[in-house]
């Protein structure tokens, strides 16, 4: 080249050309900027209406059978142990929905035996409640949120929610999102008694009408126990960090993919999907 090249001529770059390089490094380089970690504040709210005693199974067709109710204590001490080991600075509070929603535990502690204490004092009620008016699920968080705000903490509640013919109403103003919510529904399968279909849908608009950060849903018809274990451990993930939920991959697939290369006369061993 003429005049040789900038490493062998020792020239420098012109400054619109600097300015340039500089902008192309910049735009490739992602920086998350600096911000302080909010821990959270978080209300469980159980569905304890008569269907939370059907049965699930703890693992495959000829598992162990317990009650969803059962299933739901194990997948919130597992939830609560998980969180506490990743900050004990979360604290927990539990709350319980009938016709409406009653506190279990009102005062909000990351004391595990306290939890655990709580959680296990669950019990459903004796026939089955007819209605789910989830307005002071919204009225006791909207409450409860602006206090943690004040502590510099984020809010949110964890609804479970068991009901295959009964959707869940409100009357909440829609300009009020002062906490996020997430949603895992165990249903039972479609039948002429059973809308899950319906009962999902409102539990979508429920969450979205409230929720202040990305809010996730999860639902189930399976009767598995692991299924509920999956989800509550997805919603490990701290609001203010989460993709939405459209974009969320997790967890991966365990399925094995056959390379496309693969010989003649090999086998592959299919690898079923937990």
């Amino acid at each position: 080249m003429e005049g040789g090249s900038v490493e062998s001529s020792g020239a420098t770059l012109a400054p619109a050309a600097e300015a340039a390089v500089a902008a192309a490094a910049a735009a490739s380089h992602y920086s998350l900027p600096p911000s302080r970690f909010q821990s959270e504040d978080i209300l469980f709210c159980v569905d304890v209406d008569a269907e939370s005693r059907r049965e699930m199974k703890l693992s495959g067709p000829k598992g162990r059978p317990i009650t969803r109710l059962d299933a739901v204590k194990q997948a919130l001490l597992l939830f609560v142990h998980s969180k506490v080991a990743i900050n004990s600075d979360h604290r927990f509070a539990l709350s319980a929905l009938s016709q409406s929603v009653s506190w279990v535990r009102k005062e909000f502690t990351n004391d595990i035996n306290l939890v655990t204490e709580a959680v296990r004092s669950l019990t459903t009620v004796e026939s089955p409640s007819g209605l789910a008016d989830i307005t002071q699920l919204f009225r006791i968080a909207a409450h409860e949120a602006k206090k943690s705000r004040a502590q510099g903490r984020i809010f949110r509640v964890i609804l479970i929610y068991c009901r295959s013919s009964v959707r869940p109403h409100h009357q909440w103003p829609v300009s009020q999102k002062l906490f996020t919510m997430d949603v895992i529904y165990l249903h039972d399968k479609p039948g002429p008694e059973n809308c899950p279909q319906k009962v999902y849908d409102a539990l979508v608009d429920a969450l979205e009408h409230v929720s202040e950060n990305e809010g996730y849903i999860f639902e189930s018809g399976q009767g598995l126990a692991r299924v509920l274990f999956r989800q509550i451990c997805t919603l490990l993930a701290h609001p203010v960090q989460r993709c939405v939920q459209d974009d969320l991959d997790i967890p991966k697939s365990l399925t094995r993919k056959v390379p496309t290369d693969v010989t003649a006369g090999e086998e592959s061993v299919p690898v079923s999907t937990v």
